[in-house]
């Protein structure tokens, strides 16, 4: 979609694993409306099974496409890519998200407009076009409570016992936050040079998190612009392996919290995952013995927890989704 020589102001990066269908659905959103500003788009195949290499190379062959013979995780992914893109901003893009026209530029004129702001995240649709919740406040021991214990619930729309999620923001003004989710964010060059890139050790969740607050701590602001807009069909990709994926975000929230909080931190984190699993299971099996017919769910429910449990005891980790698959 480029010459060679021309040069590149929005670098749109994107991580594949297993999500064909998807990824298709959100190269094409980008082919039908491209941004004004020139554009160069990179995609990591993350060794899926599924034919997306062939996919990308039949289809979209303006992309470039970057084959890792393993998977490499969603922040090492987009980190491989990012040392390549050229862009002055760069995208980072699920590739379950669909693009709405003059998104990407809107996103870019902002940034052109708020020199101290080195992200920023658009306005996210579920499929159904209802609102999505893309913004968030640091973890803290409070919110974590609150939401383990569903106070969150028992009192919607008080920010006081929110957890990290800010359902009580309606998502209609332009707003400084702590976190932006990482589905969709553009950040400038700028501030991955001075706030480094990824955490690697965060093989999947929990980066967004992690860069947003190094990125405060470094002096740069994180906004909301409702302005641009997208759609994000969140989770299909992951809903076959629950249990795995489930204990791959438990593992990146103490990584972060051991990064980013004392040991008292850590400890109390730990303790609320705990009892809050303990708890979950625990309903889980009773349900089982009452209602037969919600015995599968409460199989997953129990499967989840479970594998949670093992792993904040013992660190046991359950089978990758390949071999999960394959079985």
């Amino acid at each position: 979609m480029l010459s060679s020589t021309e040069s590149i102001e929005i670098s749109v990066v994107i991580v594949a694993w297993n999500a064909a269908h998807y990824l298709r659905l959100c190269l094409d959103s980008l082919a039908k409306n491209p941004p004004r500003r020139s554009m160069e788009v990179l995609v990591i195949d993350n060794a899926s099974a599924d034919g997306t290499v062939a996919m990308v190379e039949s289809e979209f062959p303006w992309v470039q496409l970057i084959k890792s013979k393993e998977n490499l995780g969603f922040a090492k992914g987009n980190n491989v890519v990012i040392r390549q893109c050229r862009g002055r901003y760069i995208a980072l893009v699920n590739p379950d998200v669909i693009v709405f026209p003059g998104c990407l530029d809107t996103l870019a004129d902002f940034l052109d407009q708020h020199p101290k702001v080195g992200n920023v995240g658009p306005r996210v649709f579920n499929p159904d076009m209802t609102q999505q919740s893309t913004c968030r406040r640091f973890p803290t021991i409070w919110n974590n409570f609150c939401s383990a214990t569903h106070l969150e619930t028992v009192f919607k729309g008080r920010p006081f016992f929110a957890g990290e999620h800010m359902f009580y923001f309606t998502h209609d003004r332009t707003l400084a936050v702590d976190v932006i989710v990482g589905c969709f964010s553009m950040i400038r060059r700028e501030a991955f040079d001075q706030v480094g890139l990824l955490d690697e050790g965060l093989f999947m969740y929990g980066d967004d998190v992690d860069w947003c607050r190094r990125a405060w701590n470094a002096g740069w602001e994180v906004y909301f612009c409702p302005d641009a807009r997208a759609i994000h069909d969140r989770g299909k990709t992951t809903a076959p392996y629950p249990a795995h994926f489930a204990v791959a975000q438990q593992r990146s929230i103490l990584r972060y919290w051991t990064k980013h909080h004392t040991i008292f931190g850590v400890l109390g984190i730990r303790t609320i995952m705990f009892f809050h699993h303990l708890l979950r299971y625990g309903l889980a099996a009773l349900s089982d013995l009452a209602h037969a017919r919600k015995r599968s769910q409460g199989n997953v429910r129990k499967q989840v927890s479970g594998a949670c449990l093992r792993q904040l005891l013992y660190g046991a980790v359950p089978a990758k989704p390949e071999a999960q698959a394959a079985s």
